[in-house]
């Protein structure tokens, strides 16, 4: 689930890291890289882990409506099916997933009484009443279980957890929240839906790693390409992730065959809006158009596989 976008943005974060401080070694970068990975992977599982033990405490609730004295109608209808269907079920009883949470100790990053309200905030909704009393069948199941989700992460408190226990959670979020979801929908049938997340090889190592390397190891040859293209620009005026974003495309350009230089070009554009300011996405789209057909008509640019000699 971890795109290419998501791969070059922590790139970038480890060569940003660099830029600022001077004593950190590539070997360092590198495992700030791998280590901003490992990271990703554990907030999607706290997510998830966070999700299945709000909704077990629909038990301890359905408990306590019976254990009244004087239980209304409502009560005694009131069941903990939110945590007891077969949607929610056919995650919590994933057993492998349940050892990764345990091995990552997750238990540990999420109080119970934090749980415990994030359970009584979507108590609260009309979703949850509606649910509890009409709700039936597979879609409806998932459908309450994609609205708890979608309720607790517009809350204060959750957005402070995440943000207490994981650094990465600022950058992450739309990337964990998107895996979430997906994840959800594809309950009951295909549980182990989570195994997905973590980057593959090529993703991680043959192209974000071997990236991460090339930059710093051509980060002079790189510079020196740039340089000119800036005209009246010098390079210490341009901006420290402007700079990095410009030597990137260029080792993509150059080092990956595989990846269209227009797609290179775009991803670059988009990173900008995201990371730097608001003229840099003009400025990095006209540097990297410029040194992209210079770099073709040098011969340096030499894309493999059918579609992408452009």
């Amino acid at each position: 689930m971890l795109s290419r976008r998501n791969i070059r943005i922590k790139v970038l974060q480890s060569l940003f890291m660099m830029g600022r401080d001077p004593e950190v070694s590539a070997e360092e970068a590198v495992e700030s890289y791998r280590q901003s990975l490992e990271s990703s992977q554990k907030l999607y599982l706290f997510n998830l882990y966070s999700l299945i033990r709000t909704a077990q405490f629909a038990v301890e609730d359905t408990e306590r409506k019976k254990a009244k004295y004087l239980p209304s109608e409502e009560d005694k209808k009131f069941s903990a099916k939110l945590y007891e269907n077969e949607v929610l079920q056919s995650l919590a009883k994933q057993k492998a997933l349940q050892e990764l949470f345990e091995e990552m100790a997750l238990d540990s990053l999420l109080e119970e009484d934090i749980a415990r309200k994030y359970y009584k905030t979507f108590a609260k909704t009309q979703e949850y009443k509606d649910y509890v009393h009409k709700g039936e069948g597979i879609p409806a199941h998932r459908e309450a279980v994609l609205s708890m989700y979608r309720i607790l992460v517009k809350t204060e408190i959750f957005e402070e957890s995440m943000e207490d226990h994981f650094a990465t959670w600022e950058d992450d979020r739309s990337l964990i929240v998107g895996a979430v979801k997906k994840t959800i929908k594809a309950l009951p049938q295909t549980p182990e839906l989570y195994r997905t997340f973590r980057p593959d090889y090529e993703a991680s190592v043959e192209f974000g790693e071997a990236m991460l390397e090339k930059v710093i190891e051509e980060e002079s040859d790189l510079e020196g390409i740039i340089a000119p293209a800036l005209e009246n620009w010098d390079v210490e005026r341009v901006a420290n992730i402007d700079m990095i974003l410009l030597k990137m495309a260029l080792c993509e350009f150059m080092h990956f065959s595989s990846i269209p230089t227009k797609v290179t070009l775009n991803e670059y554009v988009e990173i900008s809006k995201m990371y730097s300011t608001d003229k840099s996405k003009d400025f990095i789209n006209g540097i990297l158009d410029k040194l992209m057909k210079q770099l073709k008509e040098e011969g340096k640019i030499q894309k493999s596989g059918r579609g992408l000699q452009d």
